[in-house]
């Protein structure tokens, strides 16, 4: 049975959790907490922790909640506990952006510019909405949930065979998009912590008002039905919470791995209850999680720096593979 107090108790630790991993991500390196207190300080030590590394450490906190949400809304909607955001195809989609771009563009000042003027940012996610706009162009809305998953991996193929195309075509593109392929939040500013802040305060009011939806989704299509749920309206709406959740976070902190996956599994074995609890909590696991992924990748091997998506794509396929090897044993040792 869902149990709201627990629910509450574990939203309040993962809060506080994820305050303490970006207060760690903003004293990690020399001078961390120095730059606040010391009176030695200068004001480069002072513009460093203000203005790369808070904004770095909050833009992994809030990059993580998004793939949280979008990993729980996916499982969810789609009833699979292996679906994740990537599963529409937004991924290949970011990636043919950023290829394309700079393909077109290269290393020019004007490819550096934030994603109002496109740029990096800007490429990806719109290579992201629009691969997910073909994977309902090609489902044919949101109607059936089997093609609409069958879509998304198809246009995820066929996405990253053009990216590898490319690539191979152009030499110097796949270098150059080698960090956003592995995942970084080194260059995450104040303005794209203030629009994934954005994003995921829309994205969890949109998720928690269907929230009801997906409960009653884990009942079968059939009886929700029969319930009178607005099974298409509520689909299209949670489609585009995974697809703007999605987009925004790999735009910004490219291709993490696991955090939309192992999140909402996470969640799920800590606590019982409604959708609703699960989607908040997902959000704050996955920012936690990746919160703590980016202070693991800057101090393992200081002062060499770890992609962050490497780690957590380590971290949680171990994850993964634990509790395959642990609910197997379980299962066995149930059997007769």
């Amino acid at each position: 049975m869902s149990d709201p107090s627990r629910a509450q108790r574990w939203a309040v630790l993962l809060l506080v959790v994820g305050v303490v991993t970006v207060l760690l991500g903003t004293a990690a390196g020399s001078q961390g907490w120095q730059a606040w207190w010391s009176a030695q300080a200068d004001a480069v030590s002072r513009q460093i922790v203000l203005d790369i590394r808070l904004p770095r450490s909050l833009g992994a906190w809030l990059g993580g909640g998004l793939l949280g949400l979008a990993g729980a809304v996916a499982q969810g909607l789609f009833r699979n506990p292996l679906a994740d955001p990537y599963l529409l195809g937004s991924a290949s989609g970011a990636s043919l952006g950023v290829g394309t771009f700079l393909s077109l563009f290269g290393g020019s000042a004007w490819a550096m510019t934030g994603w109002m003027g496109l740029g990096l940012t800007g490429a990806a996610f719109v290579g992201a909405v629009l691969a997910v706009i073909l994977t309902l162009l090609l489902a044919r809305g949101v109607q059936q949930t089997l093609r609409l998953l069958l879509a998304g991996v198809v246009v995820g193929v066929v996405l990253g065979a053009v990216t590898s195309m490319l690539s191979l075509l152009q030499p110097q593109v796949l270098q150059a998009m080698q960090g956003f392929m592995l995942g970084s939040t080194a260059f995450v500013s104040w303005t794209a912590c203030i629009t994934m802040a954005l994003v995921l305060v829309l994205c969890v009011g949109l998720a928690w008002t269907f929230a009801r939806v997906l409960d009653a989704l884990t009942l079968g299509e059939s009886t929700a039905q029969t319930l009178g749920v607005p099974l298409r309206s509520a689909r299209l709406v949670l489609v585009g919470v995974i697809s703007l959740a999605t987009g925004a976070a790999v735009a910004h902190i490219g291709l993490v791995a696991f955090v939309g996956l192992a999140a909402p599994h996470l969640v799920r074995s800590l606590v019982r209850c409604t959708h609703a609890w699960r989607l908040l909590l997902a959000a704050l696991m996955g920012g936690a999680l990746l919160g703590l992924a980016d202070v693991l990748a800057r101090v393992l091997f200081a002062p060499q720096e770890l992609p962050v998506g490497v780690l957590t794509a380590v971290l949680g396929g171990g994850y993964l593979l634990w509790r395959v090897y642990r609910d197997t044993h379980r299962s066995a040792g149930a059997a007769p």
